[in-house]
């Protein structure tokens, strides 16, 4: 969904069973990726979600860790 919608980053899954996600792009692209990870994709459990703004590090495009 990320590289859709033009946000640059990274994702991977941590030990616990949560997925750490750092997204980069305009206010709107993140926006709308956050609003896709609150469902997540199909056979996903989301239960919750926390949303936090960290430094920009210049990622070009987005990978999975």
């Amino acid at each position: 969904m990320a590289q859709s919608l033009g946000v640059s980053g990274w994702a991977r899954n941590r030990p616990d069973g949560t997925v750490e996600v750092h997204a980069e792009g305009s206010e709107a692209e993140v926006a709308q990726l956050v609003s896709w990870c609150r469902m997540g994709p199909a056979r996903a459990e989301v239960t919750g979600i926390e949303v936090g703004e960290v430094p920009a590090t210049g990622h070009l495009g987005f990978q999975v860790r």
